[in-house]
């Protein structure tokens, strides 16, 4: 007896679009098949939806402990929920950050009672925390993140000394934020000089520019390089970045890059009218640094697409461009926003899966999730690519209640959200009762 028997979808799996049906039994896939006979509590005719892995977003920003009147654990992986999104790796810089393993070992504890999604953290470097970071257990924390620009507290990692101790001992994956603070405050200074404070977001990439972000990624890549580092950098932005990467299947890299969905979608021209609205770092930039990216993601040079969600409440995005903080809430509009793409014949779906999927659970070694096998976790998302998606206020769930994405119509909608065998999210409601999600777990 199965729980659930999905009929009739159009599965993208591995690099194929076949149609199939998927036995569901307790948490995991039970059976894939082109037909399936078999009894079921639950059996639900996709009509030729299709069927893809569920969304794992490794970058995100969650804000809980200490950060809530923006968001929360709860919340926003509520929100992913409805995008597709069913695991996340969660980011340190919380207040008190997540810079030693006590600390990291209490937002497991509180995520075990609060996340309706899967879920890891990071582990946070610090300029003086290098005896917690061998200690890690490789077993628990997704990998550590190391800020190579500026960040929150004591977050900012800038002696070299330290720098070469964490590439040579991390024993998990490095993640990076690169961007270099001397220049960014040398070309702000510079800005202010000659326009005054009263400017606007439209300054911002020409203050966190190209050079600060080169400049950063070079750094980290040659340490990578010179001690053999499983190196990740994070939301890479420009054109001149790509150069550091290699194409090829990810399990044959030891750096790898990734892009975020909003640097996929947006550059320059959109800071006159969205403004602060997209204030992020590392900042949007020209169009041609987001076209660059987008050959860089169909060559394979870029491995993996994320979000980096991060929202802020919008009294706080009202400020002054100076005072307003850096980012912008995601991760609800993730799976939509490569829907886009594939309308507009710019991403296939075989390779939206493999960005958001596949690929990451290659590069973290996640276990039994990231794919559609049996086995696996019943993890999936399941889209209409005939229907749309209208972003209204009305439907907007994160905790802060404002999107970039306001007003837009996306190409396509997800229609179901199945996460360790449950249907969580169908159109457009979602269970009475959500379930917790689970620790997500590695094979390290």
């Amino acid at each position: 007896m199965l729980d659930i028997l999905f009929k009739n979808g159009t599965l993208v799996n591995e690099g194929k679009i076949f149609e199939s049906d998927i036995g569901i039994k307790g948490e995991r896939i039970e059976k894939i098949a082109s037909s399936i006979e078999a009894e079921a509590k639950n059996i639900i005719d996709l009509n030729g939806y299709y069927v893809l892995p569920g969304l794992i977003d490794d970058q995100v920003h969650f804000r809980e402990p200490g950060l809530t009147h923006k968001g929360n654990i709860q919340s926003e992986s509520r929100a992913g929920l409805a995008g597709g999104v069913t695991s996340y790796f969660e980011m340190p810089n919380v207040n008190p950050t997540t810079t030693n393993r006590e600390n990291l070992q209490a937002k497991f504890d509180l995520a075990a009672t609060k996340s309706h999604a899967n879920y890891s953290f990071y582990l946070g470097a610090s300029n003086s925390n290098i005896d917690e970071i061998k200690a890690i257990d490789n077993t628990l924390a997704c990998g550590l993140k190391v800020f190579m620009g500026a960040s929150t507290g004591d977050m900012l990692v800038d002696d070299i000394n330290v720098l070469e101790a964490i590439f040579r001992e991390s024993p998990v994956n490095i993640v990076t934020h690169c961007e270099d603070t001397p220049t960014i405050i040398k070309n702000e200074k510079a800005i202010i000089e000659e326009f005054g404070t009263d400017i606007d977001a439209s300054f911002h990439p020409k203050i966190r520019n190209a050079e600060s972000c080169l400049k950063s990624s070079q750094l980290a890549y040659d340490l990578a390089t010179k001690h053999g580092s499983n190196l990740h950098i994070l939301h890479l932005t420009t054109a001149d970045e790509m150069k550091l990467l290699t194409e090829g299947d990810i399990t044959s890299k030891k750096i790898t890059g990734e892009v975020c969905v909003h640097h996929l979608f947006f550059s320059e021209g959109a800071y006159e009218s969205l403004g602060n609205q997209i204030k992020c770092n590392p900042s949007i930039k020209t169009e041609q640094d987001r076209l660059a990216l987008i050959d860089a993601v169909q060559r394979d040079k870029i491995d993996i697409i994320a979000t980096d969600h991060a929202p802020h409440t919008w009294e706080e995005k009202q400020e002054a461009y100076l005072k307003a903080p850096s980012g912008l809430p995601l991760n609800q509009h993730f799976l939509l926003v490569l829907l886009d793409f594939y309308a507009q014949g710019i991403f296939s779906l075989e390779q939206i899966v493999q960005k958001t999927s596949h690929n990451i659970a290659e590069r973290f070694q996640i276990k039994d999730r990231g794919y559609l096998r049996e086995g696996s976790f019943a993890d999936l998302a399941v889209v209409d690519l005939s229907d749309q998606t209208l972003v209204t206020k009305e439907d907007i769930l994160y905790y802060c209640k404002w999107s970039p994405f306001l007003d837009h119509t996306f190409s396509g909608a997800v229609k179901y959200t199945i996460i360790n065998g449950k249907v969580v999210f169908q159109d457009g409601k979602f269970l009475k009762d959500l379930p917790l999600g689970k620790r997500i777990e590695f094979n390290r």
